[in-house]
């Protein structure tokens, strides 16, 4: 008796974890999602016993919310010289020079995403004001672990305070994991097993390790400002400077993402805030969309990249961007 009703527990309990931890990374979940959307589709992203953990700790972006309280952007005149908006805009086939705004990252471990976000749109910013005479990324691994004002490092941070710090401390070089690039190149492995530990902060470095021939005092990026975008000024904003980051509130299903045009799916469960890069625009079977750069590799939906439906502020994104002008010396 005692026996079977062990048994019957485990089953219970083996359930209870499956439907509460990875039921939405389920083969039988995924084929189901794809009968129930219609302008994306589904598939495997992650290994169907990741632990809910880690997809929740991928998610660090206090953006969403804290968007309403501004400050935003209100006028710029450089916008004056735009004729008219196009209608499907792509940062990477416009200014060519800047490999940077391709660049598909991996955040490990870590929630940093505000991050990757952030300094990715600085990075192209930066070539984009240069005509591309600055092509490199700026260095994650400082304002993830240095921005103490920004929010908590691996566990999450705001968006808007990070350009607040590009504007007053700047940011260094620094390429990807286990890289020589730059000066500070970021230090969180990618994450490849169950048995990778969330990252613990790191020690704030002011010195350069990669690159070691950089001075790091010289080696800081500024921008004049940092600021939220209305929705009405987006694409003026992009056309003109460059990638922004957007923040958007992410539900289970997005994690399955891999073509199309994002939308929620009626049924989905909320799981936190993500940021992300926004590289242009479009429309897809009659879908308008967000063009977007993510940090979970270039395994992840289409080839690191998603779409996301545009101008009805879909999971909070039209809302929740943030940017600011480099300084060019």
């Amino acid at each position: 008796m005692m026996a079977r009703f062990l048994m019957l527990l485990s089953v219970i309990l083996l359930s209870a974890y499956l439907t509460e931890q990875v039921h939405f990374l389920q083969p039988e979940y995924i084929k189901k999602l794809n009968k129930e959307i219609s302008t994306w589709e589904a598939g495997e992203n992650f290994p169907p016993d990741t632990p809910i953990e880690y997809l929740k700790g991928l998610l660090g972006s206090h953006g969403v919310e804290a968007a309403a309280k501004g400050p935003f952007k209100t006028k710029d005149y450089n916008y004056n010289s735009l004729h008219h908006i196009p209608e499907s805009f792509d940062a990477r086939k416009k200014w060519k020079r800047c490999k940077t705004i391709g660049v598909i990252r991996d955040q490990g471990n870590c929630g940093s995403c505000w991050a990757f976000g952030t300094s990715g749109a600085f990075s192209d910013r930066l070539c984009i004001a240069t005509d591309g005479e600055f092509d490199e990324l700026l260095s994650v691994e400082e304002l993830t672990f240095c921005c103490h004002s920004c929010g908590n490092g691996c566990h999450g941070g705001y968006p808007i305070m990070a350009w607040d710090y590009f504007s007053t401390n700047g940011l260094v070089t620094g390429g990807g994991y286990d890289s020589q690039q730059g000066c500070l190149p970021y230090y969180v492995p990618p994450y490849l097993d169950d048995d990778v530990p969330e990252e613990r902060n790191h020690r704030c470095v002011e010195k350069c390790y990669g690159n070691t021939t950089i001075d790091f005092k010289e080696d800081h990026r500024y921008t004049s400002d940092a600021y939220y975008l209305t929705p009405d000024s987006i694409q003026e904003e992009v056309l003109v400077y460059g990638p922004v980051e957007a923040s958007f509130k992410v539900y289970n299903d997005f994690f399955n993402y891999k073509s199309g045009v994002y939308v929620k799916s009626a049924n989905a469960t909320y799981l936190g805030g993500h940021a992300v890069k926004l590289i242009g625009w479009g429309v897809e079977n009659e879908t308008p969309y967000w063009l977007l750069v993510n940090s979970w590799n270039e395994n992840w939906g289409d080839q690191g990249t998603f779409k996301i439906r545009r101008g009805t502020n879909e999971c909070g994104i039209d809302k929740s961007m943030t940017a600011g002008v480099p300084v060019i010396d």
